[in-house]
C-alpha cells in the first residue's frame, strides 16, 4: 500500500518540487504594466515632464518658444492613461520655469523673472479637472537662488539661498504678499528640508555650524500663517557632526528626526545613522548607529567581499578599535509604516577620469570609502556619481532602530544626484523599485527579511512596428502614483522594424502583484 523512495528518487522529487514552487511564486509575484501611453516627438522638440495627480490622473507639461512669447503646453491624462484635455497658457520670454508642485486638484508652476531687480516670481495655477488658469506675482527684491517649492492651502513657500545663507519666502494666497520666514538670514548653512503637514503647519530644517564649528540641525516649526512657533537645535555628541536630517511630526506633538552623521564638519562623508526624538517642550535624545552595527547594511555586496567586511568588523570589535566605514548618502523623507517609521538612503560616490584617458592608456579607480579619491587633482574631471546601494531602516516612535535592509543599485551612474529607489510599504511587505536604462529593478522585503530578491523587467513600448530593444534612453523617471500603482515616465529612441529610429515619450502604469 505504501512505497519508499530511494535516495535518487527522493532527490529528483525534491528538485521537481523546488522548480514547481519557484514557478508558482514567479507567477504570483510579478510586475504588471497594465497601461501604456506613447507620443512621438521630433528631434528638435522639447520633451514633456510629468506631475502626478493621484487618483485624478497626471499632467504632462513643457515650455515651448513661440515668437515673442513662450507657451506652457499641457496634456491631462486619467489613470488609464487616456487623454482628457489639452491646453496651453502664454508666459513672457523673461520667465524661467523652475519648479512644479501639485496640491489637491491644482498644479502650481513657479517661474522667476530674470529681468527684474532680485527677480520677481510668478506662480501659475492650473485646475486639473478643466484646465482653467490663474496666476500670482510674488514681489522679490533679494537676488537669491531658489532650490525648493511647496504649496499649502494657505500659501506657497520658496526655499533657497542668499550669499550661502538659507531663507524661505512665504507668499500668502489670501493677502497676496510675501515675507521671509523669521529665524533666517543669519549664518551660512544648508536647507535640508521644507515640509508641510495636513493642518498647514510647516517644518524647516537647516544644517549649519554652531559657535564651536560643529554641524548641528536647526529645526523650526511654523504656523500655517508663517509665524515661528518653536526652534529646536539638535547638537551632536563629541566627535560627531550631523550632516543631514529629515523629520516627521507625530500626532502626540512629538517629532522624530533621522539622518546621517560624520566625523568631520567640513565634508559630507557619513559614518552612520542617527535618530532623534523631540518632545513638545523641545527636549531631545539622539541615538547613533555606526554602519557596521546595522544587520544588513553590507548585504548588497557579493559573498566574498561581504565575508571580508564582516571579518574585519569582528577583528576590530574584539580588539576594541573604532570601526570606520565612510559613505556619501542621499536621504529620503520619513514614511509612516504601521506603528513604525521608515527612512531610506542611497549610497553613492563621485567617479573621476582623465579627460584624455584613452590616449594615456591609463585607468582611474576611485574608492568611495577613502579620502584618497583624488577629486582635487586638476587633471581629472567628474565622470558621474556611482550608486552602490539603498538602505531601508525601520524605527519606532522613540527613535530606536528595529530592523534594516538593503537593495543593490550599483548599476546606476548619473551626472545629476537624484533619489532613484522608491519605497512603498504595504500590509505584509515593503516594495522597493527603481528604473534605470529602461529596466525596472524590484526587491520585496518584510522588515529585515528578503521575500524576493532583485528582479528585472524591461519597459514595454506601446508603439506600432517598434522593436523590443530601444536604441537609447534620453531620460526616465519612476514615482509612486496612487493606491498600488506607480508610473514610469521618460523619453527614448526606439528602433523600428523598417530601420528608422523614432523619439518616443512613454508613460507606463505599473503595479506589483
Amino acid at each position: 500500500m505504501f512505497s519508499m523512495l530511494t535516495g535518487s528518487a527522493l532527490n529528483k522529487s525534491i528538485l521537481f518540487l523546488t522548480i514547481l514552487l519557484s514557478n508558482v511564486f514567479a507567477t504570483l509575484a510579478q510586475v504588471n504594466q497594465t497601461d501604456q501611453f506613447s507620443l512621438e516627438l521630433r528631434d528638435d522638440e522639447e520633451k514633456y515632464r510629468i506631475a502626478g495627480l493621484g487618483e485624478k490622473g497626471a499632467m504632462l507639461y513643457r515650455q515651448v518658444s513661440s515668437g515673442n512669447e513662450d507657451r506652457i503646453e499641457l496634456i491631462k491624462i486619467d489613470t488609464t492613461l487616456k487623454t482628457i484635455w489639452k491646453n496651453y497658457f502664454i508666459v513672457a520670454k523673461s520667465l524661467n520655469l523652475l519648479r512644479v508642485q501639485q496640491h489637491k486638484e491644482f498644479v502650481y508652476f513657479l517661474f522667476k523673472d530674470r529681468l527684474t531687480i532680485g527677480g520677481d516670481f510668478k506662480i501659475a495655477v492650473i485646475e486639473a479637472n478643466n484646465g482653467e488658469f490663474g496666476s500670482y506675482t510674488v514681489k522679490n527684491v533679494i537676488p537669491f537662488l531658489p532650490v525648493d517649492f511647496i504649496v499649502t492651502d494657505d500659501a506657497a513657500l520658496i526655499g533657497g539661498y542668499f550669499n550661502y545663507r538659507p531663507l524661505v519666502v512665504y507668499f500668502g494666497f489670501k493677502e497676496q504678499n510675501a515675507k521671509i520666514l523669521p529665524g533666517f538670514f543669519n549664518e551660512p548653512g544648508e536647507l535640508d528640508q521644507l515640509k508641510s503637514y495636513k493642518d498647514g503647519s510647516l517644518d524647516v530644517i537647516v544644517n549649519a555650524r554652531n559657535i564651536e564649528k560643529k554641524r548641528c540641525l536647526w529645526i523650526r516649526n511654523y504656523s500655517p500663517q508663517g509665524d515661528l512657533i518653536k526652534t529646536t537645535i539638535i547638537q551632536p555628541e563629541k566627535g560627531k557632526n550631523l550632516i543631514f536630517g529629515h523629520s516627521v511630526k507625530l500626532e502626540s506633538g512629538e517629532q522624530i528626526v533621522a539622518g546621517v552623521y560624520g566625523r568631520y564638519s567640513y565634508d559630507d562623508i557619513s559614518r552612520g545613522i542617527f535618530v532623534a526624538g523631540i518632545n513638545p517642550e523641545g527636549e531631545y535624545a539622539v541615538d547613533y548607529y555606526n554602519f557596521a552595527h546595522l544587520k544588513n547594511f553590507f548585504s548588497y555586496m557579493k559573498a566574498k567581499k561581504l565575508k571580508r567586511v564582516k571579518e574585519r568588523i569582528e577583528r576590530k570589535t574584539i580588539r576594541g578599535k573604532k570601526i570606520k566605514f565612510n559613505y556619501r548618502f542621499i536621504i529620503h523623507d520619513i514614511i509612516p509604516y504601521k506603528n513604525q517609521y521608515i527612512m531610506t538612503g542611497e549610497a553613492f560616490y563621485p567617479h573621476y577620469v582623465y579627460p584624455n584617458q584613452y590616449l594615456r592608456g591609463a585607468s582611474t579607480r576611485v574608492y568611495y570609502n577613502s579620502y584618497y579619491s583624488s577629486p582635487y587633482r586638476s587633471d581629472m574631471i567628474l565622470d558621474g556619481y556611482q550608486y552602490t546601494h539603498a538602505v531601508v531602516i525601520g524605527f519606532d516612535k522613540t527613535g530606536k532602530i528595529i530592523w534594516d535592509n538593503s537593495f543593490e543599485i550599483n548599476d546606476v551612474k548619473t551626472m545629476e544626484l537624484q533619489k532613484f529607489v522608491k519605497v512603498r510599504p504595504e500590509k505584509d511587505r515593503i516594495l522597493m523599485m527603481y528604473l534605470f536604462s529602461n529596466t525596472l529593478r524590484t526587491k520585496i522585503i518584510h522588515d529585515s527579511e528578503v521575500l524576493e530578491g532583485k528582479s528585472q523587467d524591461a519597459m514595454k513600448i506601446d508603439f506600432n512596428d517598434a522593436l523590443i530593444n530601444q536604441k537609447s534612453t534620453e531620460s526616465e523617471h519612476l514615482d509612486y502614483w496612487y493606491g498600488d500603482y506607480f508610473y514610469a515616465f521618460g523619453v527614448q529612441r526606439i528602433q523600428m522594424k523598417y530601420g528608422a529610429t523614432k523619439r518616443i515619450l512613454f508613460i507606463n502604469k505599473i503595479s506589483y502583484k
